[in-house]
């Protein structure tokens, strides 16, 4: 008869060596730090070798603790998929999906409703973060997520490319200092998103009034905002002149909110992916949103080529 010993134990063992922390690892348990280093001790005794070694102020996990993580972790994703299954065998269970809040609020909201007429079978829970999320931890069925596409051990899809050019109000391009030439910008106050991460592909002020070819513009001035979405919203309202990412003002520029006041662009190597578990709890309705995904995108920007992957090598956020 089959059985699994020590099950709190693996648990602790799992949680400390993905931390790389009793403390933090006793946190995500709810217990103590002593609690965890009990448990762990106890399965080091039951299985006759040492799992981690007990460093000042840190731990790291042995040989032995290496061998075995890789397939207690498979172990926990199939025990996850198997309550997630489980679940939703007598019941429809609800698809959800995580993006950033920028992506959810200017990309899919506006076209959800598309999806639900076409399948109001599958309800929609939109788990809206700028973090990379645990799929089977979280019970994330799907993501969104803006990087180079490369996530381990997941089924990628590529979704859109992105490119980036100044945005603003129609208004800034008329009067007696109307933006006509990138050397205007110095008249108008820079909004600056600072919720890209410096390491992408994203070009910050500095970069695009360089390759623009235009001095004497202080690029660190402005207005500074961590989301992009509220870059975009100041823009609209005439505050100044924004970096607008191509995917997330597509709908503002074809309603006539936002303008392009200068026609250079830059073409970024990141770009959007759909991500999801090799082994779906829910494989139809993962497949349907896909393929759905894939029309809408279908309509406005492509999707990222493999040369242009090949020259990105970090991965940003969700």
């Amino acid at each position: 008869m089959r059985r699994l010993a020590h099950l709190n134990g693996l648990r602790a063992f799992e949680a400390a060596a993905r931390q790389a922390s009793f403390a933090l690892a006793a946190e995500e348990l709810a217990v103590t730090p002593a609690a965890v280093s009990l448990q762990i001790k106890r399965l080091e005794d039951y299985l006759g070798v040492r799992l981690f070694e007990r460093l000042p102020r840190r731990v790291e996990l042995t040989d032995a603790g290496h061998a075995m993580l890789p397939l207690l972790k498979e172990g926990f994703d199939l025990l996850a998929e198997a309550l997630a299954r489980a679940g939703s065998s007598g019941a429809r269970r609800t698809l959800v999906v995580s993006l950033t809040p920028s992506v959810a609020a200017k990309w899919l909201m506006p076209r959800l409703e598309r999806f639900t007429a076409l399948h109001p079978e599958i309800e929609i829970r939109l788990d809206t973060t700028t973090r990379l999320v645990d799929f089977a931890r979280e019970q994330v069925d799907l993501a969104l997520r803006y990087g180079a596409g490369r996530w381990p051990g997941m089924t990628v899809t590529p979704l859109m490319s992105e490119d980036v050019f100044p945005v603003c109000s129609p208004k800034l391009r008329v009067g007696r200092r109307a933006l006509r030439h990138p050397s205007d910008l110095a008249h108008c106050t820079l909004i600056h998103d600072a919720s890209m991460p410096k390491a992408s592909a994203f070009p910050q002020w500095s970069a695009w009034l360089e390759a623009a070819g235009v001095t004497g513009v202080d690029s660190r001035r402005g207005l500074h905002l961590n989301a992009s979405m509220l870059a975009i919203q100041a823009a609209i309202e005439g505050q100044g002149v924004a970096l607008g990412r191509s995917v997330l003002v597509a709908d503002d520029l074809s309603s006539g909110r936002l303008v392009r006041p200068f026609a250079r662009r830059t073409l970024l190597r990141f770009g959007y992916y759909i991500v999801h578990p090799v082994r779906s709890a829910q494989p139809k309705a993962v497949a349907a949103f896909s393929a759905w995904l894939m029309q809408e995108a279908g309509r406005g920007a492509g999707a990222p080529d493999e040369r242009r992957r090949g020259r990105q090598s970090a991965d940003a956020g969700s």
